[in-house]
């Protein structure tokens, strides 16, 4: 018996004989069990993959009397009730129970992992690469389980012919590749591989001049389409060949899978370098970003959609995003392209593209069924990177889960031991941008513990990382974080007037004001202010020209209060919706604690001593390691006086 898919789905006899299959529904309901590979598919599962969300009301009955008509076909031979063994009833399912040197797709699949790692088996990788008549399942149209399965094998075809050609070449062979490696450039323009390892064939060929015309095509090509510049060996290959150096082979390659490696100088990488630098460089890197992947949108080829979403794993610390809406067209594409590539799509692109949707789905800007998604998008980002032993996935990962951490009041405990593996990580494997963002991370957590001779530590250390990777954005938020120290010790004897500490969040916001971070920017002086009266016992800052941006809501009732407006003051507090749950929850938390309680409003009191329980030992807004507003345990006492015991 041996069964083929790659190309229509056929069957063969032991005498080699073609199986008459019946119709499409039978063709396909073999074809889903091959591409589970020898595990069971349940009953449910193949209902809903052969008709989709709207099943006929005995999709059941037919599908096993499809089982049925296949199993006589497959094994004519087979004595009534008789059990099968080709496919065979398993559980709540079916399978198919064939060796895997019977399936094409399993005979491909071995042979790839077996050149993998033995450059000597490309031999009978060709012969697995010759068995292709066609896209697989290609006469199993309509259905998205075979979709996936499609991109998912066109990938592992276009990786086997280049690691067969790139083992040919490197041998000394290969001049007789040049017509087939053109198909393969010509059929996946945006595989940088493939036009190297052509340009390399045409020059074992002798056609020097065609081998450098071939590179300079892709080059424009890259850069008019899609902003990029070539990779590391195609600049490398192209400069050999100019001085006259013959192509070993034996280069170093910086590929990390299948398919285009992004350049250093692509509009990628160039994005992430400026959106380290900050100001008008930050703009522009948002909109760099976005222009590549609508074009890698639009070539459909989703593995460089995927590489190009996820390059972009620029360190993120702050939960409220500076432009939300070019967050939700990255979070839509990368989830559009997480759909097409399926469950079985490659690890590390699944990864770094569930980093990107954990990461720029901050948790101030969505919704809770988007919240929910995002975290799950997290978790499951850090454990495929930690199965895949990459540290610099991992980091990437792990910015996520901190940015999804801020679920609810509390937390600099977990969100500090999140900040201590990232830099561990990163100072281990050289990966600076990730190590900055560690100690700042700590910074917050240990600011938000009220610990400010750690948070100096980290605050110090930031800063001299900085120096070294040019990562200006830094002073930034640290002058901030030296105003927000300040204001703790304005309280204690011998400390700072609030005056002093006013001026100097006054100057730290001047500087933040074109560090090009709009979403932190805006409303964080008003609320520094307002944080500083409040630990002073004076009443809010009244000054009119003060944008309180998103944070208005929760200062509205006690500027309200403070004016005198006391009935003004108890509808604004009704109004107000529960703070966000991101870096300044519990000062916003504290602030609605502070209203209900002068108010005598026992229900909102009550709301906000529950919500702030889990941060009592923290200091209100400090995880922000921006501002403070002081220990969370006073604003608590005062919700809880004015609640009353429980009913």
């Amino acid at each position: 018996m041996r069964i083929d898919v790659l190309g229509a789905v056929r069957a063969f006899g032991d005498d080699g004989a073609p199986v008459a299959l019946g119709g499409p529904r039978h063709r396909e309901v073999l074809a889903r069990l091959v591409a589970a590979g020898g595990r069971m598919v349940t009953t449910g599962t193949l209902v809903d993959d052969l008709w989709g969300d709207e099943p006929p009301p005995r999709a059941v009955g037919a599908l096993r009397t499809f089982v049925a008509a296949l199993r006589r076909a497959l094994e004519p031979g087979r004595t009534p009730r008789t059990p099968s063994r080709v496919l065979v009833t398993e559980g709540p399912g079916y399978a198919l129970r064939l060796p895997r040197e019977d399936v094409d797709v399993h005979r491909f699949e071995d042979a790839l992992a077996r050149a993998r790692h033995t450059p000597g088996a490309v031999t009978a990788l060709g012969e697995a690469l010759a068995a292709w008549r066609g896209p697989a399942y290609a006469d199993v149209t309509g259905a998205a389980w075979a979709e996936r399965e499609r991109v998912r094998l066109e990938e592992l075809r276009a990786e086997a012919v280049e690691l067969r050609a790139r083992a040919l070449l490197d041998r000394g062979e290969g001049a007789g590749l040049v017509a087939e490696l053109g198909d393969h450039a010509a059929a996946h323009p945006w595989r940088e591989p493939a036009w190297t390892l052509l340009a390399r064939a045409l020059h074992r060929a002798d056609r020097r001049a065609d081998a450098l015309d071939t590179l300079r095509r892709v080059r424009a090509m890259l850069a008019d389409r899609l902003g990029l510049d070539p990779g590391d060996e195609l600049r490398r290959l192209e400069t050999d060949i100019l001085g006259g150096v013959v192509p070993s082979g034996a280069t170093a390659t910086t590929w990390t899978g299948p398919g285009v490696r992004l350049g250093p100088r692509t509009t990628v990488d160039l994005a992430r370098t400026l959106a380290l630098a900050g100001g008008d460089a930050l703009v522009r890197a948002r909109h760099d970003r976005l222009a590549a992947v609508r074009a890698a949108e639009r070539t459909g080829d989703l593995a460089l959609t995927a590489r190009i979403i996820g390059a972009y794993d620029v360190p993120a610390l702050w939960s409220r995003a500076d432009d939300p809406a070019q967050s939700r067209e990255v979070v839509a594409a990368a989830e559009r392209t997480l759909a097409a590539l399926g469950p079985d799509g490659p690890a590390d692109l699944t990864a770094r593209l569930l980093a990107t949707v954990a990461v720029e789905s901050r948790s101030a800007d969505v919704s809770g069924p988007e919240r929910e998604r995002a975290r799950d998008a997290a978790r499951r980002a850090e454990a495929q990177a930690r199965d895949l032993g990459d540290p610099a996935l991992l980091v990437f990962a792990l910015n996520g889960v901190f940015l999804q951490s801020f679920t609810r009041p509390g937390g600099a405990d977990e969100r500090d031991g999140i900040g201590a593996e990232i830099l561990g990580l990163s100072t281990r494997h050289g990966l600076p941008a990730f190590a900055v963002l560690g100690r700042l991370v700590r910074l917050q957590s240990a600011s938000a513990l009220g610990d400010l001779d750690a948070a100096l530590t980290h605050a110090e250390e930031a800063e001299r990382l900085a120096a070294t990777t040019e990562a200006p954005l830094v002073p930034v938020l640290t002058r901030w974080f030296r105003a927000r120290a300040a204001a703790t010790r304005s309280t204690e004897p011998g400390g700072p007037s609030a005056a002093t500490v006013a001026a100097r969040y006054r100057d730290a916001d001047e500087v933040l004001r074109t560090a090009g971070m709009p979403g932190l920017h805006r409303g964080l002086l008003p609320l520094a202010l307002l944080g500083l009266r409040l630990q002073h016992g004076r009443p809010a800052p009244a000054d009119p020209r003060l944008d309180w941006g998103p944070y208005r809501p929760w200062a509205e009732p006690l500027l309200l209060l403070d004016a005198g407006r006391t009935e003004e003051a108890r509808a604004a507090l009704a109004a107000a919706p529960a703070p966000p749950p991101d870096h300044l929850q519990e000062a916003l938390w504290c602030l609605t604690a502070r209203a209900a309680a002068r108010l005598g409003d026992r229900t909102v009191a009550a709301r906000a001593a529950a919500a702030l329980a889990p941060a009592r030992p923290e200091h209100a807004g400090a995880a922000s390691g921006l501002l403070t507003l002081g220990p969370v345990t006073s604003y608590l006492a005062e919700a809880r006086d004015c609640a009353g015991p429980p009913a």
